[in-house]
């Protein structure tokens, strides 16, 4: 499979000789192991006087330290005296008790210390329980369009993005030349990350209605739901269930970085609100293997899309209410703070109106930008931008 630079890298780069413990998070087969590769190529380039301590717990020569204490021997007699000494494990949650050897490694402030684990466990939120040292996460996703660009040297962005739309992020599908096979692939990462990561780690029995929600909340990508209404949809088809375990299942899924919750934000209150969120899928393909590609909902599939490249651009989002209207995207970070509508086609006034009377109801003055499938130059329509989904996703 070939390899691209990627963004991730420049930021491992900028954290080379912190005291962080550096920990790589994100969905299955987003590429967390090859950026350890990638980063141990630029350390041995690099950086002078180096001794790498590189553990991989794929491959079957690393198999006698599976526990703790023989993990932490293997890095103690590995370690050089007078060197940089740099700690890569790849799949660290295979050792059994791996947070005992990483904190202690750690403590004794002599290596410099980068992981990645299965995401069931070496979870955002378990990271803080399992390290007593600071951690500093890196959180990976697909391969963004821009990536995607880079991967196949596309010229044509518009062709490309019409690539893009069926095939996705997930770079190891790429190796395989037509989408049932590409799906194929997706599927049993998909099948893997339920099976082995979450239905392993939770002990889940009722593996019928794990299945049944995955593709519920597939199905309805960029429609407000909560667990109540939900359960309600399951227990109608037949499937029992309520509210709190719906609760409990989406969160799983969520831990596992299958899907990605975005709250309600109230424009003019300035305040968040709960019960009822949207849910996006991490890769917009992961649909596709599941449920197929007919009846394509294409302004949902961007909708997703932007969502997925506001969070690798390290925006927080919300959905935005205004007067009873709905605004798709309000997305901040740090002092910035952007209004984002999101459609298939504005070619049609009708549709042109409907997307922009929610953002000129918004008196403050942060940008307002619609983000559509105009396949043209940027323009801008009473003081917001319209940008070509593509264009935006490349810049």
């Amino acid at each position: 499979m070939k390899l691209i630079k990627r963004d991730y890298l420049e930021e491992l780069i900028a954290v080379i000789g912190t005291p962080d413990i550096k920990v790589l998070t994100g969905v299955r087969r987003s590429g967390k192991s090859k950026l350890l590769e990638m980063l141990k190529k630029y350390i041995e380039d690099n950086i002078e006087n180096a001794n790498i301590i590189n553990i991989n717990f794929n491959l079957i020569k690393f198999d006698n330290l599976r526990d703790y204490i023989s993990l932490n021997n293997y890095i103690e007699k590995s370690f050089v005296l007078g060197k940089k000494n740099f700690v890569l494990i790849d799949e660290v949650q295979m050792c059994k008790e791996f947070e005992r050897t990483i904190n202690s490694i750690h403590a004794e402030e002599k290596y410099d210390i980068y992981i990645t684990g299965s995401n069931a466990f070496l979870l955002s939120s378990d990271l803080a329980t399992l390290f007593t040292g600071r951690t500093y996460e890196i959180q990976v996703f697909p391969f963004s369009f821009k990536e995607y660009l880079k991967y196949f040297d596309y010229t044509n962005i518009q062709e490309a993005f019409d690539k893009y739309i069926f095939e996705g992020g997930m770079a190891g599908s790429y190796v395989y030349e037509d989408n049932k096979r590409k799906y194929n692939y997706i599927n049993d990462v998909y099948n893997a990350l339920i099976v082995r990561d979450i239905q392993h780690k939770y002990n889940i029995q009722n593996t019928g209605l794990m299945n049944s929600l995955t593709e519920f909340l597939m199905d309805n990508i960029s429609n407000l739901t909560s667990y109540r209404s939900i359960a309600n949809k399951l227990n109608e088809n037949k499937i029992d269930t309520n509210d709190k375990t719906i609760a409990r299942y989406i969160e799983y899924l969520c831990d596992a970085f299958a899907f990605y919750k975005i709250r309600r934000y109230d424009i003019q209150g300035k305040k968040y609100l709960s019960s009822i969120d949207k849910y996006y899928l991490v890769d917009h393909t992961f649909k596709y293997a599941r449920l197929g590609t007919k009846n394509i909902n294409y302004g949902r599939v961007y909708e997703n899309i932007i969502a997925i490249e506001l969070l690798r651009r390290g925006y927080e989002i919300y959905v935005g209410t205004l007067y009873n209207k709905e605004v798709d995207f309000v997305a901040m970070r740090q002092n910035e703070k952007i209004y984002i509508q999101v459609s298939d086609n504005i070619d049609d006034e009708k549709t042109l109106i409907r997307e922009v009377t929610p953002l000129l109801q918004i008196k403050d003055a942060y940008p307002k930008i619609i983000i559509a499938r105009t396949r043209h130059e940027d323009y801008q329509y009473e003081g917001i931008q319209i940008y070509d989904i593509a264009n935006w996703l490349k810049k």
